[in-house]
C-alpha cells in the first residue's frame, strides 16, 4: 500500500494551490494522509475527489466548516499496522514519551502542526512518529516538504522526505486547473 503524507497546506493563505509535484503523489497513492491546518474546504474537496482514500484530521487554524467534516483525531488500519492522524502532539522536548502514553495501541502517529519534518520512533521501538512538513510554507526550514511510505503486511518501510523545488510566491497560481 503506497501512502502519501501530508499537513500545514493553509491554502489560500500561504500558497494559491497545492504543488503540481504533490497532486501527482495525489493520484499514486493509495492511501492520502493529511494532518491538519487544510484551512479551506476547497482544498479538502479537491483531496476527496483525487484520492482513492483520504485520511485527514483538522487542524488549529481549521474553521467550522472543516471541524465539521473532519475528526481531531483519526484511526486507521492500513497495510496490518494501526495509525493515527492528529495535528498537535506538543513541543518537541518528551514527545516520544507523550505519544506513547497518549496513543498506546498505535503502531504509526502521523502528526502536523509544526512544519518541522519529523521521523523517529519511541525508545521501546513500538510507535513510529511522523510528521512530512508542509508542501505549501516552509516556515524556519530549508524546503517545502511532505512524505511517502510503503505499507505491508504490518511493515512499514522506503519512507521518503521530499523536497519540493522553491517556488516564487505566485508560481502555483498561475492557471493552474487544480484550484479552479
Amino acid at each position: 500500500m503506497r501512502l502519501l503524507l501530508t499537513s500545514d497546506t493553509h491554502l489560500p493563505k500561504r500558497a494559491k494551490a497545492l504543488p503540481p509535484e504533490l497532486l501527482e503523489q495525489v493520484a499514486r497513492a493509495d492511501v492520502v494522509v493529511h494532518a491538519g491546518d487544510w484551512v479551506d474546504t476547497a482544498t479538502l474537496d479537491l483531496l476527496e475527489e483525487r484520492s482513492r482514500r483520504l485520511l485527514g484530521v483538522y487542524g488549529n487554524n481549521d474553521g467550522p466548516d472543516l471541524r465539521a467534516r473532519l475528526p481531531e483525531v483519526a484511526y486507521a488500519e492500513l497495510g496490518g499496522l494501526r495509525w493515527g492522524v492528529v495535528h498537535e502532539t506538543g513541543q518537541k522536548q518528551g514527545r516520544e514519551r507523550r505519544c506513547a502514553q497518549q496513543y498506546p495501541d498505535l503502531d504509526v502517529l502521523v502528526f502536523g502542526h509544526s512544519h518541522i519534518p519529523w521521523d523517529t520512533t519511541t525508545e521501546d521501538g513500538r510507535l513510529r512518529l511522523l510528521n512530512p512538513g508542509s508542501p505549501t510554507d516552509r516556515r524556519r526550514q530549508p524546503y517545502c516538504t511532505y512524505m511517502t511510505a510503503w505499507a505491508a503486511e504490518g511493515r512499514l518501510s522506503e519512507v521518503e522526505l521530499h523536497r519540493l523545488p522553491l517556488r516564487r510566491a505566485t508560481s502555483f497560481s498561475q492557471g493552474d486547473p487544480a484550484r479552479r
